[in-house]
């Protein structure tokens, strides 16, 4: 299963998430030996989609040479990072909802996370993994 999410996480990453077989593997092994963290991660992410099977559900396709993560993919990619609100604890106070409007009511949403700055530090840790592998 981290397997799946890692191959996910890795296609992402990608100009439209394609990847040839060289690049996969490579990545792969700089997050397999990244530590205990990464694997904690992979493992969370999977417990959000308990039967994931990126094959059968078309989440990564094969193409000439190499993976393609697909839209559905991509979707089921931000399923899993979705991190579930926690409500916040409300004071009991006495509102006059007529006074406000009813877009006031509702609680922001999350900001999604900084995409550019993980892409940014995965090709760092690329660089640094191909710089002392030479």
């Amino acid at each position: 299963m981290n397997f799946q999410v890692t191959v996910l996480k890795i296609l992402v990453a990608y100009p439209d998430g394609f990847a040839l077989m060289e690049d996969l593997k490579r990545d792969m092994a700089v997050l397999a030996t990244s530590g205990r963290d990464w694997a904690d991660r992979t493992r969370r992410l999977a417990a959000q989609v308990p039967d994931l099977d990126i094959w059968s559900q078309g989440l990564v396709e094969r193409v000439s040479g190499g993976w393609r993560l697909t839209s559905k993919g991509r979707e089921v990619l931000e399923f899993m990072e979705a991190r579930p609100v926690t409500p916040q604890p409300v004071e009991a106070v006495s509102i006059d909802h007529g006074a406000l409007p009813e877009k006031a009511l509702v609680p922001p949403l999350p900001l999604p996370a900084d995409r550019a700055k993980r892409r940014r530090e995965r090709r760092e840790a690329r660089e640094r993994a191909r710089a002392s592998a030479s």
